[in-house]
Protein backbone atom coordinates (compact mmCIF):
# COMPACT_ATOMS: atom_id res chain seq x y z
CA UNK A 1 0.00 0.00 0.00
CA UNK A 2 1.21 3.35 -1.08
CA UNK A 3 -0.26 7.08 -0.11
CA UNK A 4 -0.27 9.77 -2.23
CA UNK A 5 -1.28 13.52 -1.90
CA UNK A 6 -2.14 15.44 -5.12
CA UNK A 7 -1.70 19.27 -4.48
CA UNK A 8 -2.42 20.37 -7.80
CA UNK A 9 -5.04 23.02 -8.07
CA UNK A 10 -5.52 22.61 -11.71
CA UNK A 11 -8.94 20.37 -11.67
CA UNK A 12 -8.60 18.78 -14.98
CA UNK A 13 -4.41 17.62 -13.96
CA UNK A 14 -6.04 16.45 -10.65
CA UNK A 15 -8.49 14.47 -11.85
CA UNK A 16 -6.35 12.69 -14.68
CA UNK A 17 -3.64 12.02 -11.54
CA UNK A 18 -5.96 10.44 -9.24
CA UNK A 19 -7.41 8.59 -12.03
CA UNK A 20 -3.79 7.12 -12.90
CA UNK A 21 -3.15 6.42 -9.21
CA UNK A 22 -6.60 4.88 -8.27
CA UNK A 23 -5.54 2.04 -10.84
CA UNK A 24 -4.03 0.40 -8.71
CA UNK A 25 -6.64 -0.10 -5.33
CA UNK A 26 -3.86 -0.49 -2.79
CA UNK A 27 -3.55 3.14 -3.29
CA UNK A 28 -4.48 5.79 -1.18
CA UNK A 29 -5.02 9.07 -2.39
CA UNK A 30 -5.47 12.30 -0.68
CA UNK A 31 -5.89 16.03 -1.73
CA UNK A 32 -4.38 19.39 -0.87
CA UNK A 33 -5.40 22.68 -1.72
CA UNK A 34 -2.92 24.70 0.00
CA UNK A 35 -0.10 24.73 2.04
CA UNK A 36 -1.07 24.39 5.40
CA UNK A 37 -3.16 21.64 3.97
CA UNK A 38 -0.57 20.07 2.72
CA UNK A 39 1.41 20.32 5.65
CA UNK A 40 -1.26 18.51 8.27
CA UNK A 41 -1.68 15.46 5.84
CA UNK A 42 2.06 14.85 5.89
CA UNK A 43 1.79 15.00 9.00
CA UNK A 44 -0.22 11.98 9.11
CA UNK A 45 1.24 10.12 6.67
CA UNK A 46 5.00 10.98 6.42
CA UNK A 47 6.31 8.47 3.99
CA UNK A 48 4.01 9.69 1.09
CA UNK A 49 4.34 10.71 -2.80
CA UNK A 50 3.44 14.36 -3.03
CA UNK A 51 2.37 15.18 -6.62
CA UNK A 52 2.37 18.92 -6.30
CA UNK A 53 2.07 22.10 -8.86
CA UNK A 54 4.37 24.23 -7.48
CA UNK A 55 3.25 26.84 -9.69
CA UNK A 56 -0.22 26.61 -8.39
CA UNK A 57 0.64 26.20 -5.15
CA UNK A 58 0.78 28.89 -2.29
CA UNK A 59 4.40 28.28 -1.76
CA UNK A 60 5.92 31.20 -1.27
CA UNK A 61 9.70 30.46 -3.05
CA UNK A 62 11.68 27.44 -3.12
CA UNK A 63 13.07 28.08 0.29
CA UNK A 64 9.69 27.28 1.94
CA UNK A 65 9.48 24.18 -0.25
CA UNK A 66 12.53 22.72 0.47
CA UNK A 67 11.73 23.32 4.64
CA UNK A 68 8.76 21.66 4.11
CA UNK A 69 10.22 18.68 2.11
CA UNK A 70 13.22 18.73 5.07
CA UNK A 71 10.68 18.79 7.64
CA UNK A 72 8.88 15.46 5.99
CA UNK A 73 12.24 13.68 5.18
CA UNK A 74 10.62 10.54 4.63
CA UNK A 75 8.90 11.70 1.80
CA UNK A 76 8.75 11.69 -2.20
CA UNK A 77 8.13 14.35 -3.86
CA UNK A 78 6.98 14.81 -8.11
CA UNK A 79 6.97 18.18 -9.16
CA UNK A 80 4.46 18.32 -11.94
CA UNK A 81 3.93 22.00 -13.53
CA UNK A 82 3.57 23.48 -17.26
CA UNK A 83 6.63 25.81 -16.66
CA UNK A 84 10.09 25.42 -13.95
CA UNK A 85 13.00 27.77 -14.31
CA UNK A 86 16.04 26.04 -14.64
CA UNK A 87 17.49 27.90 -12.00
CA UNK A 88 14.44 26.30 -9.57
CA UNK A 89 15.30 22.59 -11.02
CA UNK A 90 18.56 22.77 -10.30
CA UNK A 91 18.17 24.13 -6.79
CA UNK A 92 15.26 21.83 -5.71
CA UNK A 93 17.32 19.03 -7.07
CA UNK A 94 20.52 19.96 -5.92
CA UNK A 95 19.35 20.82 -2.65
CA UNK A 96 17.54 17.23 -1.96
CA UNK A 97 17.40 13.76 -3.29
CA UNK A 98 13.56 13.70 -2.48
CA UNK A 99 12.31 15.66 -5.64
CA UNK A 100 11.93 14.42 -9.07
CA UNK A 101 10.13 16.48 -12.00
CA UNK A 102 7.99 15.47 -14.80
CA UNK A 103 6.22 18.10 -17.11
CA UNK A 104 2.68 18.31 -18.04
CA UNK A 105 3.18 18.41 -21.34
CA UNK A 106 5.48 14.68 -21.03
CA UNK A 107 3.60 11.92 -22.09
CA UNK A 108 2.18 9.77 -19.72
CA UNK A 109 5.00 6.83 -20.10
CA UNK A 110 7.23 9.63 -18.53
CA UNK A 111 4.94 10.19 -14.95
CA UNK A 112 4.41 6.80 -14.84
CA UNK A 113 8.42 5.86 -15.15
CA UNK A 114 8.63 8.75 -11.68
CA UNK A 115 5.87 6.85 -9.85
CA UNK A 116 8.12 3.71 -9.86
CA UNK A 117 11.21 5.81 -9.60
CA UNK A 118 9.88 7.13 -6.31
CA UNK A 119 8.57 3.67 -5.63
CA UNK A 120 12.14 2.63 -5.08
CA UNK A 121 12.79 5.98 -3.75
CA UNK A 122 14.95 7.46 -6.33
CA UNK A 123 14.73 10.15 -7.99
CA UNK A 124 13.39 10.64 -11.76
CA UNK A 125 14.02 13.63 -14.18
CA UNK A 126 12.32 13.57 -16.89
CA UNK A 127 14.01 14.33 -20.80
CA UNK A 128 12.47 18.05 -20.37
CA UNK A 129 13.76 18.53 -16.74
CA UNK A 130 17.20 17.35 -18.04
CA UNK A 131 17.30 19.34 -20.90
CA UNK A 132 16.72 21.90 -18.92
CA UNK A 133 19.59 21.76 -16.68
CA UNK A 134 22.19 21.08 -19.10
CA UNK A 135 20.84 23.87 -21.76
CA UNK A 136 22.27 26.42 -18.38
CA UNK A 137 25.15 24.68 -17.59
CA UNK A 138 26.32 24.92 -21.32
CA UNK A 139 24.98 28.60 -21.14
CA UNK A 140 27.15 28.99 -17.96
CA UNK A 141 30.05 27.17 -19.21
CA UNK A 142 30.35 29.81 -22.11
CA UNK A 143 30.87 32.70 -19.72
CA UNK A 144 33.48 31.41 -17.63
CA UNK A 145 35.54 29.86 -20.94
CA UNK A 146 35.58 32.91 -23.18
CA UNK A 147 37.71 35.80 -22.93
CA UNK A 148 36.83 38.92 -22.83
CA UNK A 149 38.10 39.86 -26.13
CA UNK A 150 36.41 37.11 -27.53
CA UNK A 151 33.05 38.08 -25.99
CA UNK A 152 33.54 41.11 -27.29
CA UNK A 153 33.78 39.83 -30.76
CA UNK A 154 31.00 37.39 -30.63
CA UNK A 155 29.29 40.85 -29.68
CA UNK A 156 30.46 42.88 -33.34
CA UNK A 157 29.94 40.10 -35.38
CA UNK A 158 25.92 39.90 -33.82
CA UNK A 159 25.96 43.62 -35.15
CA UNK A 160 26.87 42.16 -38.22
CA UNK A 161 30.43 43.15 -38.70
CA UNK A 162 32.47 41.53 -40.87
CA UNK A 163 36.00 40.10 -39.93
CA UNK A 164 37.77 43.20 -41.71
CA UNK A 165 35.43 45.54 -40.32
CA UNK A 166 36.11 43.96 -36.93
CA UNK A 167 39.81 43.80 -37.22
CA UNK A 168 39.88 47.32 -38.34
CA UNK A 169 37.80 48.89 -34.81
CA UNK A 170 40.32 47.08 -32.64
CA UNK A 171 43.22 47.88 -34.41
CA UNK A 172 44.08 44.34 -35.02
CA UNK A 173 44.77 42.35 -37.89
CA UNK A 174 42.68 40.35 -39.98
CA UNK A 175 44.59 37.29 -39.50
CA UNK A 176 44.16 38.04 -35.57
CA UNK A 177 40.69 38.34 -35.79
CA UNK A 178 40.19 35.19 -37.45
CA UNK A 179 42.14 33.61 -35.03
CA UNK A 180 40.04 34.83 -32.35
CA UNK A 181 36.79 33.58 -34.30
CA UNK A 182 38.19 29.77 -34.67
CA UNK A 183 39.03 30.04 -31.06
CA UNK A 184 35.36 31.09 -30.64
CA UNK A 185 34.00 28.28 -32.26
CA UNK A 186 36.32 25.73 -30.98
CA UNK A 187 35.39 26.93 -27.28
CA UNK A 188 31.69 26.45 -28.13
CA UNK A 189 31.75 23.33 -30.63
CA UNK A 190 29.74 25.32 -32.94
CA UNK A 191 30.49 25.81 -36.81
CA UNK A 192 29.13 29.07 -37.99
CA UNK A 193 29.29 32.59 -36.68
CA UNK A 194 24.81 32.70 -36.49
CA UNK A 195 25.38 29.29 -34.24
CA UNK A 196 27.56 31.70 -32.03
CA UNK A 197 25.37 33.93 -31.90
CA UNK A 198 22.19 32.03 -31.14
CA UNK A 199 24.74 30.58 -28.20
CA UNK A 200 25.73 34.25 -26.65
CA UNK A 201 22.42 35.21 -27.10
CA UNK A 202 21.22 32.29 -24.53
CA UNK A 203 24.14 32.95 -22.28
CA UNK A 204 23.33 37.05 -21.42
CA UNK A 205 26.45 38.02 -23.37
CA UNK A 206 24.58 39.88 -25.35
CA UNK A 207 21.94 42.00 -25.73
CA UNK A 208 19.25 40.75 -27.81
CA UNK A 209 18.49 44.25 -29.35
CA UNK A 210 21.98 43.67 -30.81
CA UNK A 211 21.41 40.75 -32.82
CA UNK A 212 21.12 41.93 -36.26
CA UNK A 213 21.50 38.38 -37.88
Amino acid sequence: MRKYIVADNQELTRIALESILRKDEENIVYRAFDRSGLVELLKEHQSAVVLLDYTLFDFTDEDQLLIVAERFSLSDWILISDELTSQFIRRVVYSSHQFSVVFKDAPVSELRQALQAVDRHTRYLSQRALETIITQQQEEGTTSILTTTEMEIVKAIAQGKTTKEIAADRFSSIHTVTTHRKNIFRKLGINTAHEAVKYALRAGLIDPSEFYI
